[in-house]
């Protein structure tokens, strides 16, 4: 998708645009490092509260630089140059918050081929956190640029998210159920996901809520199905109820907490429980490495037995079939990569590859115990004198337990630059988990993830 660009004579006066963004650690630390401002109150809770806000504070010019993008990449769009802002903050912003800045044209002066826009941004509730005015020289000729993806910086593209994205494009869009879609984050989401080709959303829960929720995000839910229900454990329970019947092909987190739904998927009759655990994934895109990553389980299974660890590695890697990745490599992690009696999880290790060899996990070649370091680097695997097929090369990273997948999962992401898409597998349908904290770029690559799921099983090749 590419952004093109409006000149003067192509602008009226009450054109407007807007962008939506969450208020996010990683945002706040980027707009730190680039602008020098580290104040303490932005990051450290402790000496936030003895602040004026009382709370952490994200930058105040946070909510003005967004105002900005709206100009350079919506209206007037790329090649505009901003002339003067200024702006009246009104109330803080918090740090999860979902931010949307609306430009509306005030004035066109002709003699100096300039446009007065009044600008404001408002939070999830609808609260104005910024009010200004701000002058710009809209481009002089059409032209079209290829996208930046939300909180992408040029060190850190690696695209390898966008091959999966373009490949689930194919087809129809798979009817997805948005579960309690009741804040601002939700109804966006859903219509972010739905503006990339990728779900048809059907949004289940009370809809008074839901109405509610798009009007403070600012949001039209023209043309979207919305499936009454009380309360969300009733959502939960209604959307498990039209995914078994095959009215949706998929499942998406709303606003209720992830155990509410998945509770509602494992409930004895759900229709939607098969023969294997539910498992979670995290599909990573790592600068550092070559091709993606998965972890699992990082989010479900606390402490999986050598059954459960089957399932779960068995999902993972049917995960990366629909991906078209026909031979998996697989490395069982744990602390050491030698078998040592006292260590649970070398033995675990060892039992999944000789289950594998032995056809009970099937479609991959899988290999353990092996140490994190070997799992991902073929020197120190050398280093250390390991023969083995899956050192250096691992697809998929099957982790002991939840806590090691986690803390895992989330260095990758807060030290490795890393993006971590997010599924849940092994019921019928596939389900998408997300979080305020994720970024555009994570929350379509998960559906892209789910889209692929659905139509392997539905026998249609992406």
């Amino acid at each position: 998708m590419n952004q093109s660009n409006r000149s003067f004579a192509q602008i009226a006066l009450g054109d407007a645009a807007s962008l939506s963004r969450i208020v996010g650690r990683d945002g706040t630390e980027l707009f730190a490092a680039v602008t020098g401002d580290a104040d303490p109150v932005h990051f450290d809770p402790a000496l936030a509260v003895a602040g004026a806000a009382g709370q952490l504070a994200p930058h105040a010019m946070w909510s003005a630089a967004l105002v900005a993008a709206v100009l350079a990449t919506e209206l007037p769009g790329p090649g505009t140059t901003l002339l003067r802002q200024e702006c009246a903050f009104l109330r803080p912003v918090e740090p999860g918050q979902c931010i949307t800045a609306t430009v509306t044209v005030r004035q066109k002066l002709a003699a100096e081929g300039q446009l007065l826009f009044d600008t404001i941004c408002v939070n999830q509730d609808g609260e104005e956190v910024l009010r200004g005015t701000a002058a710009v020289l809209p481009p002089a000729q059409p032209a079209e640029w290829p996208c930046a993806e939300e909180g992408e910086e040029p060190r850190r593209r690696h695209g390898r998210f966008r091959s999966i994205v373009e490949e689930a494009r194919a087809g129809a869009p798979i009817l997805t159920a948005i579960v309690h879609p009741c804040s601002a984050a939700a109804i966006l989401a859903a219509l972010e996901i739905r503006d990339e080709g990728l779900v048809e959303p059907v949004l289940v829960g009370p809809e008074a809520k839901i109405r509610a929720a798009a009007e403070a995000a600012g949001a039209s839910l023209e043309g979207l199905r919305i499936e009454n229900a009380e309360h969300s454990h009733a959502a939960a329970a209604r959307a498990v109820e039209m995914a078994a019947s095959g009215q949706v092909q998929a499942l998406m987190k709303g606003s209720l907490h992830s155990d509410e739904l998945l509770g509602a998927v494992v409930a004895s009759g759900s229709g939607l429980r098969t023969e294997r655990r539910i498992s979670h994934v995290y599909v990573m895109d790592v600068p550092a490495y070559a091709k993606p990553l998965v972890v699992t389980d990082a989010a479900i299974n606390l402490a999986p037995t050598l059954e459960q660890k089957r399932d779960i590695c068995q999902n993972a890697i049917d995960l990366l079939h629909s991906m078209g990745i026909e031979q998996p490599q697989v490395a069982v992690l744990a602390a050491v990569e030698t078998v040592n009696p006292h260590m649970p999880s070398t033995l675990d290790a060892a039992a999944l590859t000789v289950m594998a060899a032995r056809g009970q996990i099937t479609g991959a070649m899988v290999d353990g115990p092996l140490a994190f370091d070997n799992a991902i680097s073929l020197a120190a695997a050398r280093t250390k004198g390991i023969a083995s097929p899956v050192a250096g090369h691992a697809d998929i990273l099957l982790v002991p337990d939840l806590e090691a997948g986690n803390m895992l999962a989330k260095q990758l992401i807060y030290f490795a630059g890393a993006d971590a898409a997010g599924l849940v597998l092994g019921a019928r349908v596939p389900i998408i988990l997300t979080s305020r904290a994720d970024s555009l770029k994570t929350r379509v690559a998960s559906a892209a993830l789910a889209k692929l799921v659905a139509m392997r099983r539905a026998g249609v090749k992406a």
